[in-house]
């Protein structure tokens, strides 16, 4: 369990560094979340801080001395000390509490070990509001993201993929933005199952407003989960680095819907070097909003059209997608021989047994045979000494479209 101290700490940090910053990170895992805080707020501590209990063992960068950030531009760290003096950890803590939440930090049992994989730019804590444990959610979680402005073709596949996904047990990640997001997280809950906001503001700040009754939702039956501090506000770029923690939170990212330039790609791209599983799923070719995830498609990531695929690529071995095939017809069950004369029967008009037996190559025993067997089955009708096909339809397959 991690120290009093050093969680009072990072929760002080999460308001005095933006989400992302490497530089932070650097000098965090040198000094440690104590000892960082102490420099920021004394510019000649005690250099005998001790490294982060809960960070990267390995020495960081810069020699200890007078100035604690020697290769850190003076700007940045201006900044950082001036929101360190106003921080107040202990109020943004009982806030957080108050809402039922908890500051989760590196070292507790509950944080999620692969966002360590982020390094330098892991977060220095996570706000979270829910009752469900982050740790043991992460570990079989996708995420699913997409277009703010999305079609309604965008909006089905991401609730029913959602939706899917969650029936077989997996955790849907998103953002809680219009379109894709809202939709995906929708998809989950409509299926009783569990889903994951993770938001680029304070877990108390619903954003966006339109969204304030559906992320509550998500509080009371999942987990809402944030980098910044109770009261933050969004901001641009806050929305783009949140989009590293939800691919490092996740065992793969889905994309539905996205144009070049879009958020969701900067997810999808940060799941690829993280060595996460990237999908997309396919929208029509002259579609702007498709663009990004063609793009995509073109690279690594691999094309999915349902809950199932997406199971077979994140999930366990031996969790296969069925065989995708077109409808099974009656006329494909027939014996070959059947089929042939099938085949020789003219579409119109009535047609003797030894015309239907020469077109096909047949001995007319044989012929007559066959065409008994066809009538028995509704595929040929017999008047006088003539044979034709039927005039009902034959009513086709009801498979679901790639089932088995």
């Amino acid at each position: 369990m991690t120290a009093p101290e050093e969680r009072l700490a990072r929760a002080a940090l999460t308001r005095a560094v933006e989400p992302g910053d490497e530089h932070a990170g650097r000098w965090l895992r040198r000094y440690g979340a104590v000892g960082f805080l102490q420099r920021l707020r004394d510019p000649d501590p005690d250099p005998g801080a001790g490294p982060d209990p809960g960070g990267d063992p390995r020495p960081g960068p810069g020699p200890s001395g007078t100035e604690p950030f020697a290769g850190t531009g003076r700007k940045r760290v201006d900044g950082w000390r001036r929101r360190a003096a106003d921080a107040d950890p202990r109020r943004d803590l009982d806030t957080v509490d108050r809402l039922g939440g908890r500051f989760v930090v590196p070292g507790d049992t509950e944080w999620p070990r692969q966002l360590d994989d982020l390094g330098d730019a892991r977060p220095i804590g996570l706000w979270i509001r829910g009752p469900a444990d982050l740790r043991t959610w992460a570990l079989r979680s996708v995420a699913v993201v997409g277009a703010r402005a999305c079609t309604p073709y965008g909006a089905h596949m991401a609730t029913t993929l959602a939706s899917g996904l969650a029936e077989r047990g997996w955790v849907v990640v998103s953002g809680a933005a219009f379109g894709i997001d809202g939709a995906a997280h929708r998809g989950a809950l409509a299926a009783q199952g569990a889903t994951v906001a993770v938001l680029a503001c304070g877990v108390d700040t619903p954003y966006p407003r339109g969204h304030t009754e559906l992320i509550g939702r998500i509080a009371a039956q999942g987990l809402v989960v944030g980098e910044l501090p109770p009261g933050t506000h969004p901001t641009p770029n806050r929305f783009i680095l949140r989009n590293r923690v939800i691919a490092a939170l996740t065992r793969g990212t889905v994309v539905i819907e996205a144009e070049y330039r879009s958020g969701s790609l900067v997810t999808a791209r940060s799941a690829q070097r993280l060595g996460r599983h990237t999908m997309g799923v396919p929208g029509a070719v002259t579609s702007g909003l498709s663009a990004g995830v063609h793009e995509l498609l073109r690279g690594e990531a691999t094309l999915v059209t349902d809950a199932a695929e997406v199971v077979e690529l994140v999930g366990d071995m031996g969790q296969l997608a069925p065989p995708r095939r077109g409808p099974v017809l009656p006329r494909d069950l027939l014996d070959p021989a059947a089929a042939h004369i099938l085949e020789a029967l003219p579409a119109g008009g009535l047609t003797p047994v030894r015309a239907v037996a020469q077109r096909a190559g047949a001995a007319p025993d044989d012929t007559l045979a066959r065409l008994y067997e066809l009538h028995s089955l509704g595929f040929v009708e017999r008047q006088g000494d003539g044979w034709r096909l039927t005039n009902t339809l034959t009513e086709g397959s009801n498979a679901r479209r790639g089932g088995t």
